[in-house]
């Protein structure tokens, strides 16, 4: 492959830092301007990555050194295939986030939002800064600079369970990475003098010095070290970050954070190790296994949630090990599953968590149990719930179902047939825990009116006259994310001491105490619709991410 030195890596990272630090310098005085800062740069950002695209699929990578420390440790930036495909999914689903943050922050009068957008803003330079480093040292640091700006977003709150849930989040996400990833670095770069990433693994020839258990370990406290990927035992944290608002759930489970988890752990077994030495020592097999552990325990955990965003948090983290058990297989086809998975997932879970704060908002529904008969007063909305769950549990023609054939495939390629009763095993269970949500949302007679109205006196705060006409901007970036697969999931009380309160206007009450359909107006159920039809059409045509899945695999296979 041919290496082309660019500044646009670069140009991608830092576009997000400018825009924190003027909305930092912008503030309270003018929010309009502030959030303008925020669209922009997410527009920027974007354009900056897609147009990187055309030099990738031509097999050439995009190469800009910033700073050498010393002879092999480099802060240095390489877009492969890889990088780009996560680049291109995170960069796009924050124009979407960015549109939804300000709705939601404007609708429940949130306090911090200087605060809020500018640390939503630096993470989404740190998660670009992992996608498209050229080694590890360079990852590591971004990947530590995402936990502490993330911090604050998941203690936006300030209530006690909001500060428990994000001192828990620290504590997992930084204690790991520095008792165990930095170890890991640490050892790879004594042994391989270089922390380079390589399609055949830094360790591959550098394994004969130190011997296979030597291997072994540093692999152990690579995986142990990558909390973020949420893998059993290491995953308690993520459960415990649901306190946050809406848009930092979208943030963890489908942009950045978890996301970024799961990346690094591909990297690390595709560029670090390679496909051939961790044949050799059996690795991927274990990896595969664990993985599969994971599946399985956290779909039957989540069955047990009555709360919708606790059950998609364990969702989560069992849909997010397909990930890390399609690149242990070490086959193409689960290597491009996996890697498939990373965006199918993406837009599945954060729409889910983007009508978690919509229904929230607009009906104050936080559990399962309190959502019977929901449908018939939000069909659009519940029917969007609907696709989503189809995809994630992987029925066909939805996008969800592509990555699993993939990774089935790659299985039977391994003859690894335990492992394919596994994915049919989760299967059944996502059924189990997304389908009966669906009946009752549809066949059940509701249990009370669901409305914001009913439950003026009993919130904290309730919907402010106009609120309707406030979700729209809402309501976007929820239609469009949908377009790889739409869903549901209800946001958890809000706690906030400082959030205002109000009461609907005397003739919106009036409408609703009436009965009906409670959806939002058109601008909202429009792109609804349309990215709704856009999940089906994913099915059919992923074609650009299926060819950057394929240079993905040819690079670590040889296939190049």
């Amino acid at each position: 492959m041919e290496i082309v030195s660019s500044i646009k890596p670069v140009s991608a990272i830092a576009v997000s830092l400018v825009a924190a630090l003027l909305i930092l310098l912008t503030g309270e005085r003018s929010r309009n301007l502030r959030e303008a800062w925020t669209i922009l740069a997410a527009v920027l950002k974007f354009g900056i990555v897609v147009s990187m695209v055309p030099s990738i699929l031509d097999n050439k990578i995009l190469e800009y050194t910033l700073v050498s420390i010393s002879p092999g440790l480099l802060i240095q930036f390489k877009v492969d295939a890889l990088g780009l495909f996560f680049g291109i999914t995170a960069s796009f689903l924050w124009i979407i986030t960015s549109f939804y943050s300000i709705g939601y922050m404007r609708s429940l009068k949130e306090h911090a939002q200087t605060r809020f957008f500018m640390c939503f803003a630096v993470a989404l330079s740190a998660t670009m800064g992992v996608a498209f480093s050229a080694n590890m040292f360079t990852t590591f640091l971004f990947y530590e600079i995402i936990t502490i700006c993330t911090f604050p977003l998941v203690a936006h709150k300030e209530t006690p369970e909001a500060i428990k849930g994000a001192r828990r989040y620290i504590t997992y996400l930084l204690g790991t990475s520095v008792a165990f990833q930095l170890v890991a670095v640490i050892l790879t770069y004594n042994i391989a003098g270089t922390l380079d990433f390589s399609n055949q693994g830094i360790l591959n020839e550098a394994a004969e010095k130190v011997g296979n258990t030597f291997v072994t370990v540093i692999f152990v406290l690579y995986m142990a070290g990558i909390a973020k990927a949420a893998m059993m035992p290491f995953h308690s944290w993520l459960p415990a970050a649901m306190v946050a608002p809406t848009p930092v759930s979208a943030l963890l489970h489908a942009v950045a954070v978890v996301k970024t988890g799961v990346f690094v752990v591909v990297k690390v077994v595709l560029h670090i190790f390679g496909i051939n030495l961790l044949r050799e020592l059996g690795l991927g097999t274990a990896l595969a296994y664990f993985a599969s552990f994971t599946i399985v325990v956290a779909s039957i955990v989540a069955l047990k949630q009555d709360n919708l965003k606790r059950r998609l948090a364990y969702s989560t983290i069992s849909q997010l090990s397909y990930v890390i058990l399609g690149v242990a297989l070490l086959t193409a086809s689960s290597i491009t599953g996996s890697v498939m998975h990373i965006v199918l997932h993406a837009f599945g879970k954060i729409t889910l968590f983007f009508t978690a704060g919509a229904i929230y908002v607009a009906a104050h529904k936080t559990n399962i149990s309190e959502l019977d008969g929901i449908g018939k007063e939000m069909p659009f909305t519940m029917t969007a719930f609907t696709l989503g769950a189809l995809s994630m549990i992987g029925i066909p023609p939805l996008g969800g179902f592509l990555s699993k054939w993939y990774i089935g495939t790659g299985a039977i390629e391994a003859g690894q047939l335990p492992i394919v009763l596994v994915l049919i095993t989760s299967t059944i269970l996502n059924a189990c825990y997304f389908l009966p949500i669906v009946y009752a949302a549809f066949f059940k007679a509701p249990s009370g009116i669901h409305h914001a109205a009913s439950h003026a006196p009993a919130e904290p705060f309730t919907v402010k006259s106009g609120t309707h006409e406030n979700l729209d901007i809402l309501a976007v970036p929820l239609m469009v994310s949908s377009s790889g697969t739409p869903s549901l999931c209800a946001e958890s009380h809000n706690k906030n001491p400082r959030a205002n309160s109000g009461t609907l206007s005397a003739p919106q009450a009036a409408k609703d105490e009436n009965g009906g359909i409670h959806e939002a107006p058109p601008l909202m159920l429009g792109p609804l619709m349309l990215t709704a039809t856009a999940a089906l059409v994913l099915f059919f045509y992923p074609s650009v991410f299926l060819n950057l899945a394929r240079l993905v695999v040819a690079g670590v296979t040889g296939g190049n």
